[in-house]
């Protein structure tokens, strides 16, 4: 039998019934709610912060002008487990009540990948200039949950040719191909598509490269370190 805090597959969390307004994303369900103006998304985040204490699980909330953006994880565990997918069932309710659509399509997740020789030679560098915390798995994660993880690539032999430093976009699963389509007619080139649709890699006229990426064949516990690897 099932617990609370037993992990649930990306697959399982993307299918999971009454999740139509999240998508996951690097160990997360994710949600945006269109409350359209300032007052509905602070009763919305008014409502969310009693059922998280009522569920004792609380998520990362982001309250703008015109939408509220939710994350949630069980950080205990490092993924999602079946207490995201009640809570998020329990906030989508919340949402519907107030009048905030969902828009599933607008939720992504940024990481920043640096291709090295000697990792350990850069990352205290890194993780000093920007005030980073070092994961037991050497990626570096911003204390106050804002902005990108960084993750680290070896390389073998130096490739002096390119650049050293590219991004890991996660998107739904559902909008990767659109914005691969949209990135290859603004000028970009498909530099690689033997992952996807773990991910595909793409590069700018001048070579610096991005990478898009989805939950779909990509190791569940999500992450930085479950980055593209590529680089």
């Amino acid at each position: 039998m099932s617990t609370p805090t037993d992990p649930v597959t990306p697959y399982d969390a993307t299918h999971a019934e009454g999740l139509q307004d999240w998508r996951y994303g690097l160990g997360a369900l994710l949600a945006r709610f269109e409350t359209g103006d300032f007052a509905t998304g602070a009763a919305l985040v008014q409502s969310i912060a009693e059922v998280a204490d009522e569920l004792n699980h609380h998520p990362d909330v982001d309250l703008r002008y015109p939408y509220v953006l939710v994350r949630t994880t069980s950080h205990d565990v490092g993924t999602v487990t079946s207490r995201d997918l009640e809570l998020a069932r329990r906030i989508s309710a919340l949402a519907a009540e107030v009048g905030a659509p969902p828009s599933p399509h607008e939720v992504s997740s940024l990481e920043v990948g640096i291709d090295t020789v000697d990792e350990d030679a850069i990352r205290p560098f890194w993780a000093a200039v920007l005030g980073y915390e070092t994961t037991d798995d050497g990626d570096l994660v911003d204390p106050t949950g804002q902005r990108p993880a960084i993750w680290f690539q070896e390389m073998d032999p130096p490739r002096t040719d390119r650049n050293r430093i590219h991004f890991d976009l996660t998107v739904p699963h559902d909008v990767a191909e659109e914005r691969l389509a949209a990135a290859l007619a603004a000028g970009g080139r498909l530099v690689s598509d033997d992952r996807a649709p773990a991910f595909w890699v793409l590069a700018d006229a001048e070579g610096n490269e991005v990478c898009i990426c989805t939950w779909q064949n990509r190791p569940s516990s999500g992450g930085p370190s479950a980055g593209s690897g590529q680089g």
